[in-house]
């Protein structure tokens, strides 16, 4: 065998075979180890997609939750199932528009309905909900729960007690004799019809402002009655709800006072300068803004109130339309007690108005008159404004009667046979 060197490389030239090897491998000394192979590299293609797969599954759950929300919030879970009634039945308060036709009309009411609403399941189980500006909506932020005593008044409205009109539906007396002022009164608990000492309020200004409305409602006995202006937004809702508290309500009509036009008391005001039939056309207007009134009490009106020949009009078409009438004691010059009587139709008249002065004491001493009234003749009547002072001293005062043996009663039954009655019923 021969060997040929070269600078790098040895190469063994053998019978068969060139073998190349590495100079420096036979210039190593004999037993020293020969260097070990580098570890095998991966791609770097390879490394970089490896590189990448957390910040992907990173990117893939952000988007997730972008799309579709994080189910957990790293909160607790739970599923729970609401149902409904089915088959219920249903009154038509908060279900069926006011207005009805002439047919409609004539026609008997459904004995029953087969849908339900969050609002009628509200009603039948005698739970109050009261939302934000009055809307129905499921962003409740007081829920109450009355007593089981909490009285209910008759459904409104009563499609017997309802006709067609100019301006829409107007109450009527029903071909069987029924009258509003009998229909949706406010019912009387016998303790109380049979208390020594009653005790009658009406708040008016009602139905203007939706959150003085809504503080009235809920602050208030149900025993006091509620008259609301013809002027507010919503009133069919905010009517309902009253009556589903339990207060019985009334219609103020705006009525010409002594310094009108510098006092208005607003759109439609029936005066005395006016021809009878404009009067009566104001008169159906206002009757025709919602339904289930007891009866009217004057808005303003001393001039009005001191014409009896303008004012007969105007009470014979509200006796005849099956309805009570109130004078709020404002005016020492009302005729109203006198010209109602003529036409057979209940008539009240309050002993004093409680908050013409907007003071504390003001306010709580002619609370206190009203209940010396009351303890010397057994029975008085006042009036007042839903202002907020004027609900809160109300409110206050009502919650120490009954230690006193004082019953509070709606106005109604004041001109129903136990108070200052100046008509009679047919």
């Amino acid at each position: 065998m021969k060997l040929i060197r070269t600078d790098s490389h040895v190469f063994s030239l053998g019978p068969r075979t060139l073998v190349d090897l590495p100079a420096s491998d036979l210039q190593k000394p004999l037993g020293t180890p020969r260097a070990s192979k580098p570890a095998r590299q991966w791609p770097r293609q390879l490394s970089y997609g490896l590189a990448a797969i957390p910040a992907l599954l990173i990117a893939g759950s952000g988007l997730y939750v972008a799309l579709f929300g994080n189910p957990d919030a790293g909160r607790p879970k739970a599923v729970a199932v609401i149902t409904t009634p089915s088959a219920a039945p249903i009154s038509p308060q908060g279900q069926q528009a006011f207005n009805f036709s002439a047919q409609d009309a004539a026609q008997p009411a459904p004995a029953e309905r087969t849908e339900t609403t969050a609002g009628q399941m509200e009603q039948d189980a005698g739970v109050r909900v009261m939302r934000p500006g009055g809307a129905d909506t499921p962003n409740s932020v007081i829920i109450r729960v009355p007593d089981a005593n909490l009285v209910k008044l008759a459904a409104a409205p009563d499609r017997r007690l309802i006709e067609r009109g100019r301006h829409g539906s107007l109450p009527r007396v029903g071909e069987d004799g029924a009258r509003a002022f009998q229909i949706y009164a406010r019912p009387v608990p016998a303790a109380s019809a049979q208390a020594p000492v009653k005790i009658a309020i009406l708040v008016g200004g009602m139905g203007i402002s939706a959150s003085a409305t809504q503080d009235a409602v809920a602050k208030l006995p149900g025993e006091i009655s509620l008259a609301f202006a013809p002027y507010g937004g919503d009133l069919e809702r905010s009517v309902q709800r009253a009556r589903a508290d339990g207060h019985e309500v009334f219609l103020q009509l705006p009525m010409e006072p002594f310094d009108y036009p510098d006092n208005d008391p607003g759109p439609h005001t029936m005066t005395t300068t006016r021809g009878v039939e404009d009067n009566l056309d104001r008169l159906r207007w206002v009757m025709s803004r919602f339904a289930g009134y007891v009866g009217v009490v004057n808005f303003m009106g001393g001039r009005l109130m001191a014409d009896e020949a303008a004012l007969s009009p105007v009470l014979r078409e509200v006796a005849e339309r099956g309805l009570m009438v109130v004078d709020d004691g404002s005016s020492g010059r009302s005729m109203m007690g006198q010209v109602a009587s003529g036409f057979r139709t209940p008539a009240v008249r309050a002993d004093m108005v409680l908050d013409l002065v907007q003071r504390t004491d003001a306010i709580d001493r002619e609370l206190a008159r009203l209940e010396q009234q009351a303890k010397a003749r057994g029975f008085a009547m006042a009036t007042a404004s839903a202002l907020p002072l004027s609900i809160e001293r109300i409110n206050r005062w009502a919650r120490t009667l009954e230690a006193r043996g004082i019953k509070l009663v709606p106005v109604s039954h004041m001109a129903a046979g136990k108070g200052q009655i100046t008509g009679s019923v047919r």
